[in-house]
């Protein structure tokens, strides 16, 4: 036998440079693989999976993704992501498609294989000065902004940007007020009447039947910063969640009790009937700042119908902050209630402008 024959009978392997390999220096990068004769190319066709399960995205964790088939809780089931999906992003209220095993029974894995157009998205960024938005939660119809009356105090401009972000995310807003045995809620509330945002008390000495009208039948994200009594109000709304509660501390600074936004089933009303749509709230964590570099003043502007058309007499480049930034801005010919609704939505213009951290 020729020692210096190579794999197959073929010429001797070498390496770059011409050098004869010995059989110790082989690797799998020096072995040819000869195709048999019933071997044909990878075709590119992909199925289309016209028989995927639809299925709601309720939880991320680590690269499995946990959905419940057709939106009914009792039928949840552990996802990940198809390969043909790439680098997809996949976020907490996500109608996709699932195939594989969808039994739900314990050590199986389904495949996500499609992710539906989403409705509404609520994003945010880090800070005003980060490059990536971040979707919070898709297809949801509504955003309660849990804030807390005292301890810690309540910041206008906190509530000002999560509005920008859910008139521009398409979510109809909800300001929820805590704790409010420490502190009266109409001052606050006032700031944002203009604006005709619907105000829920939530305190733990209130009754939630008026919020729990106003859930049913929705999907409703809650975003709130830490210590406000979220995760409190999240385990009245759903007692079995059972979602750790803070403490603030003595600074007024609560502690992170939620870090993976997760959707949580409402419980049926009694007098429900099988074919009403499921309520649903994805509690997500708490923050400290909501960045939106990803927000122009015409976008918020473009969110309120009643003021797109009068904005159109703006010059190019106008801020709609009026003056002395503005001295042209159309906004500044408008009359009674819409002169009103435009000096609120001003504030946020200008909110939009300051990320505070809190």
């Amino acid at each position: 036998m020729d020692h210096d024959a190579g794999v197959d009978g073929d010429v001797p392997a070498r390496r770059a440079g011409g050098a004869a390999l010995s059989p110790r220096q082989y690797d799998e990068s020096d072995v040819r693989i000869r195709p048999g004769k019933g071997s044909r190319p990878r075709t590119k066709n992909r199925p289309d999976h016209a028989h995927a399960e639809e299925a709601m995205v309720v939880s991320v964790d680590r690269g499995r993704w946990g959905c419940v088939l057709g939106g009914d809780p009792d039928r949840p089931v552990v996802t990940m992501r198809a390969r043909e999906l790439g680098r997809t992003p996949i976020v907490v209220g996500d109608r996709v498609g699932v195939v594989g095993d969808v039994s739900g029974r314990v050590d199986t894995l389904a495949r996500i294989v499609r992710v539906e157009d989403r409705t509404t998205v609520l994003r945010r960024t880090a800070d005003d000065t980060d490059p990536f938005e971040r979707i919070v939660v898709a297809n949801a119809s509504q955003l309660l902004i849990v804030v807390a009356l005292a301890d810690p105090p309540p910041r206008t401009g906190f509530v000002e940007r999560a509005l920008v972000a859910a008139y521009v995310g398409g979510l109809e807003p909800i300001l929820c007020l805590t704790k409010g045995d420490l502190a009266d809620h109409q001052e606050f509330a006032a700031a944002f009447a203009d604006l005709d945002v619907p105000v829920v008390l939530a305190g733990t000495s209130e009754p939630i039947d008026a919020l729990r009208r106003i859930l049913a039948g929705k999907v409703t994200a809650l975003i709130g910063h830490s210590g406000v009594g979220k995760s409190t109000l999240v385990n009245r709304l759903v007692p079995e969640a059972d979602r750790a509660t803070g403490v603030v501390s003595g600074v007024g600074k609560g502690r992170h009790t939620s870090t993976q936004s997760v959707a949580l089933p409402l419980p049926a009303p009694d007098d429900a009937s099988p074919d009403d749509p499921r309520g649903w709230v994805v509690d997500t964590p708490g923050i400290r700042s909501f960045g939106l570099a990803h927000i122009s003043p015409d976008d918020v502007m473009g969110a309120f119908t009643d003021l797109a058309a009068a904005i159109e007499d703006c010059p190019r480049g106008c801020t709609h902050l009026g003056p002395p930034a503005d001295p042209e801005c159309a906004l500044d010919q408008l009359e009674g209630q819409a002169a009103r609704r435009a000096g609120a939505v001003r504030q946020l213009l200008v909110a939009l402008s300051s990320n505070e951290a809190w």
